[in-house]
C-alpha cells in the first residue's frame, strides 16, 4: 500500500538541526518504497533553503509575531489541499505550523500524526522556568489540542515518550513509539577524508575529538571546554595531540559566548571552529575523528550520534541523550553525567582506553548503528504507524456511523 504524505514543519532551514534532515532522509526512502511526499512550511518562497530542498515544498510566509512564526494562508491551504493526502506529519511544536494543521484538520478525514522532537522533555520546563509559564497560555487552546486530536503522537525511543508525560499535567494523546534512525554514510570513505583534510590540513596527524551540531546550551559545549581544560592541566600527557573540532554553526551570541569561553580556558591552540559543513566534507570530518562527543543536557535521538557510530567511531554522550542505554549495552560509546565532572571521566576514559579495545569498540557501534538505528528500520514502522493508526480510525468512524 503506497501513501500521499505531507510533512508540515515550521522551516526547511537545515541550520534549525536535525528534524529537517530527519525528513530528508526519511522522505528518500519513502519515495523508494513507492510513497508521495511533500513538505509544507512557513518559510519564504525565496528562502534560499526553500528553494534547494530536495522535496516538493511550499512555503506560506512567514509573518513573525515576535520570534513566533505565523502564517495566515497556512489553514486556507491545508483545507484546500488535505484532501491530496493520506496522512500529514507535524514535526515539533510550539510554532504556528502545529497549531495550523490542527485547526485545518480537526473532525476531516485527512489524519495527522505529531513528532514533537524532544520538545516535551522536562528539561526545557526546569532550565527555562519563564518560558514554561508562557507556554502554559498556549498549552490548554493550542499544543494540548494539537497532541490530544492527533491521529497518534510518534516518540523516537521510550525514554522520550515516558519523559514527555511529565511537563504538563495536562496531557492527553495516543502514543505510539517508532524506530528512529538515519541513513548509513555513502562512499567512498577515502574521498571524504580527503576532502575533509584539504579544508582543514592541520588535523591530519591529531586525535580529533568531533562535536557536530548546533552549538547551543542544550547540547553542553560549555561541559566539553571547561572539563578538557581541566584534564588537560591534570592530565597532560593524555591531551597533547588532540584537537576539540567544533563542526556546525556557532554564529549567534550564545556560539560567540562559547567561543569566548574556549579563549578564555585558553583552548584556542586545542581547537578547530569549521562553521557549518556538509556532502563529503561533513562525512570526512567523521572518518577524521577518533571520538564523537555530546554531553547534552536533553537529547531526544541526537542523529549525528546515529552517523558517528554508522562511520565506526564511538561516541562519549550524557545519559541525557535518550538512546544512551542502546549504546551503553552494545558497548559503542561511554556514559556518564551531564556536568563538568562527567564530561572529565567521559575524555579520561577514551584517552586511556587502549587502543586495541577502542579498535573493537569502533566495531561496536557499526554494528549498534545497523541493529537499531538504520534509517530503512525508521521507514517501516512509520508506515506502520500510519497503518495501525489510520485504521484504527476508520474503524472508530464505522461503528460511529453503525
Amino acid at each position: 500500500m503506497s501513501f500521499r504524505i505531507l510533512h508540515c514543519i515550521s522551516s526547511v532551514n537545515p541550520k534549525k538541526g536535525g528534524p529537517i534532515e530527519g525528513i530528508k532522509q526519511l522522505s528518500a526512502i519513502n519515495q523508494r518504497h513507492g510513497h508521495t511526499v511533500e513538505v509544507v512550511t512557513l518559510d519564504h518562497p525565496d528562502d534560499p533553503w526553500v528553494k534547494d530542498f530536495p522535496l516538493p515544498c511550499h512555503a506560506m510566509g512567514p509573518t513573525y509575531i515576535g520570534a513566533y512564526a505565523y502564517s495566515p494562508r497556512l489553514v486556507p491551504w491545508l483545507k484546500a489541499n488535505a484532501h491530496r493526502y493520506d496522512a500529514v506529519i507535524v514535526n515539533g511544536i510550539w510554532q504556528y505550523h502545529a497549531y495550523g494543521v490542527w485547526r485545518a484538520l480537526q473532525g476531516t478525514r485527512t489524519p495527522y500524526f505529531v513528532f514533537t522532537h524532544g520538545m516535551l522533555d522536562p528539561w526545557f520546563k526546569r532550565t527555562y522556568p519563564l518560558k514554561h509559564i508562557k507556554k502554559w497560555l498556549f498549552w490548554p487552546w493550542a499544543e494540548y489540542r494539537v497532541l490530544r486530536d492527533a491521529t497518534a503522537v510518534m516518540f523516537t525511543c521510550e525514554d522520550e515518550r515516558r519523559l514527555a508525560r511529565q511537563s504538563f499535567w495536562l496531557y492527553r494523546c495516543d502514543e505510539f513509539v517508532v524506530s528512529y534512525g538515519t541513513s548509513a554514510p555513502p562512499e567512498p570513505a577515502d574521498r571524504q577524508k580527503q576532502a575533509f583534510l584539504e579544508k582543514f590540513p592541520h588535523l591530519k596527524d591529531k586525535r580529533c575529538l568531533l562535536f557536530l551540531g548546533r552549538v547551543h546550551e542544550k547540547k553542553g559545549p560549555d561541559l566539553l571546554f571547561e572539563a578538557f581544560a581541566r584534564l588537560r592541566v591534570r592530565r597532560p600527557e593524555l591531551t597533547g595531540n588532540v584537537e576539540i573540532v567544533m563542526a556546525g554553526p556557532a554564529d549567534d551570541a550564545y556560539g560567540a559566548s562559547i567561543q569566548r569561553l574556549s579563549q578564555q580556558l585558553g583552548l584556542v591552540d586545542q581547537t578547530t571552529w569549521t562553521g557549518m559543513i556538509g556532502g563529503d566534507v561533513k562525512w570526512g570530518a567523521f572518518r577524521q575523528a577518533d571520538a564523537f562527543i555530546l554531553p547534552s543536557h536533553q537529547e531526544n535521538f541526537g542523529i549525528a550520534v546515529a552517523e558517528a557510530m554508522a562511520c565506526g567511531v564511538p561516541v562519549l554522550i550524557s545519559n541525557q541523550v535518550n538512546i544512551w542505554r542502546e549504546i551503553q549495552l552494545a558497548n559503542g560509546g561511554f556514559i556518564d553525567a551531564d556536568t563538568v565532572e562527567g564530561t572529565e571521566r567521559l575524555l579520561e576514559r577514551w584517552l586511556s582506553t587502549p587502543e586495541h579495545e577502542w579498535q573493537a569498540m569502533r566495531q561496536n557501534a557499526r554494528d549498534c548503528f545497523n541493529e537499531r538505528f538504520r534509517i530503512e528500520r525508521t521507514a517501516e514502522s512509520f508506515v506502520e504507524a500510519m497503518e495501525v493508526f489510520g485504521m484504527r480510525r476508520h474503524q472508530g468512524r464505522a461503528l460511529a456511523a453503525a
